[in-house]
């Protein structure tokens, strides 16, 4: 495995009234290219908000985030213009919520082929895309339903597939299994191993379930603002 995501001295607080709230307190790491990470820890420890800086969803207040790309090149992504960021965020990352959010008037497919849509890539080559990955996962047969006719497990499948649509480098995924029962949550996280597996696809995620972390290549745990390899 070669280095992806390079993160030195990451902060990030939020200013209030009452004064500032540090989340993330000076955060060294990286992470590998083909590498599933899970992140545990407390809630309101700053998981989400670590995932959602990395995913360039959040600015940090401090630090620098380096993705290493093809050929060599370095991108730090805060240093891109708007239009270049929201460019950079929709060809290398993917993501999976805790809620699905899924737009309500559209069909599975089409919310599958969402990203695609707003990229103004050609709709054909998307819908068979999108079509494609709902074979891998089973759901071939729900692309007309919508959101609120499919079950929970098949939802969240609707936005795995949105999620890789188009062919990210990473998927974020905060507490991807979180609104399933354990069962359905076990097929989904099965699912998530298996594209790894298959396609290579980074994954980091963020979960509480302490049997499913112990299944992916190494577990970090956020306390205090900081992040450390937890260890077995």
């Amino acid at each position: 495995m070669t280095q992806f995501i390079k993160i030195e001295g990451l902060q990030k607080s939020f200013f209030t009234p009452a004064g500032e709230i540090r989340v993330l307190k000076g955060i060294d790491t990286e992470f590998q290219k083909g590498e599933m990470v899970s992140i545990v820890g407390a809630s309101g420890a700053g998981k989400s908000t670590f995932l959602h800086i990395l995913g360039t969803l959040d600015k940090p207040t401090y630090g620098k985030v380096t993705y290493s790309m093809d050929g060599n090149r370095s991108v730090d992504p805060f240093t891109l213009d708007a239009q270049s960021l929201a460019s950079f965020r929709n060809k290398t990352a993917g993501f999976v919520f805790q809620f699905h959010y899924l737009l309500p008037e559209f069909t599975a497919l089409e919310n599958a082929m969402m990203p695609g849509l707003i990229a103004k890539a050609d709709r054909e080559f998307i819908k068979d895309k999108a079509m494609a990955l709902f074979a891998e996962m089973g759901i071939a047969e729900r692309k007309d339903h919508k959101p609120g006719e499919l079950s929970g497990g098949e939802q969240q499948r609707v936005a795995v597939a949105r999620a890789l649509l188009l062919d990210p480098t990473v998927v974020f995924a905060d507490e991807p299994t979180g609104n399933l029962d354990t069962a359905t949550g076990e097929e989904l996280f099965r699912l998530l191993l298996d594209i790894n597996k298959k396609k290579g696809v980074t994954f980091l995620i963020v979960t509480h379930n302490e049997s499913l972390s112990k299944r992916c290549n190494r577990t970090l745990l956020m306390a205090d603002g900081m992040l450390a390899e937890k260890k077995s």
